[in-house]
């Protein structure tokens, strides 16, 4: 069963072309799974008792357009799948008159807060969610491959801002760092992101990129070469106007 929310593009949330960036159609989409499973009766608190916690394990979303600050928007995710730990949900990001903006697939991993383990789901903690069809749209793989002759950067720490309630980096906060090193003029059509170790207050990340025709792909990893996080961006070929 599908969950919706309606909001307005604010101007904390956009880019410098006066638009919602990526982060931001990120955070509403974070946002809407989570109002859906408070509403429910999967919130935080009932989760944080039971000492489990849904953890993002990758990202595909797709921009057809950044709507622009003031434009209405609405937010909706769907679950439409568990399998062992793992839950599979669809988002999509319409105009209010149903115009399709951004679409996305994620892949999340249920853990035990108490051992950082992958949990084996059980009928407490699927409860209340109603599978939905899934979203006809070209899924990639969840996995991504580094590609060879990427550019080490400058390395830096993990500071307080970049933490959630989990006391670790927040899924959006790996994409932020990451689109930092994208060439001027780079419009994201496509974005991928594998997360593969969480981050604490104080590690460091030493970051590598590689930038191809139409695609940069950037590793935030440990000073050994362990990924924390891997995102792939994909372009489009016109700026946003």
């Amino acid at each position: 069963m599908s969950y919706s929310f309606k909001g307005r593009v604010r101007y904390s949330e956009i880019g410098e072309n006066g638009c919602l960036t990526l982060p931001g159609i990120q955070d509403y989409y974070q946002d809407c799974c989570t109002f859906q499973s408070e509403e429910i009766g999967q919130g935080m608190e009932v989760l944080e008792a039971r000492q489990r916690a849904w953890v993002l394990s990758a990202w595909q979303i797709v921009v057809n357009r950044y709507p622009k600050m003031g434009e209405t928007i609405v937010a909706t995710t769907a679950p439409y799948g568990f399998k062992g730990f793992l839950g599979m949900r669809n988002f999509t990001l319409t105009t209010e008159a149903g115009g399709l903006l951004s679409y996305a697939n994620s892949i999340w991993t249920n853990i035990d807060t108490k051992t950082g383990l992958p949990a084996r789901l059980t009928d407490e903690d699927t409860r209340g969610y109603v599978l939905d069809e899934k979203l006809d749209m070209d899924y990639a793989p969840r996995k991504i491959a580094l590609p060879v002759g990427m550019h080490a950067e400058e390395p830096f720490a993990i500071q307080k801002h970049h933490l959630d309630t989990h006391h670790h980096v927040n899924n959006c906060q790996y994409i932020r760092m990451a689109a930092d090193y994208l060439p001027e003029g780079f419009v994201i059509c496509q974005m991928r992101a594998e997360y593969k170790k969480q981050a604490l207050l104080g590690d460091v990340f030493y970051p590598a990129v590689k930038q191809e025709e139409g695609k940069v792909t950037v590793a935030l990893s440990t000073e050994g070469g362990e990924p924390y996080a891997i995102v792939e961006f994909a372009a489009a070929y016109r700026l946003q106007k």
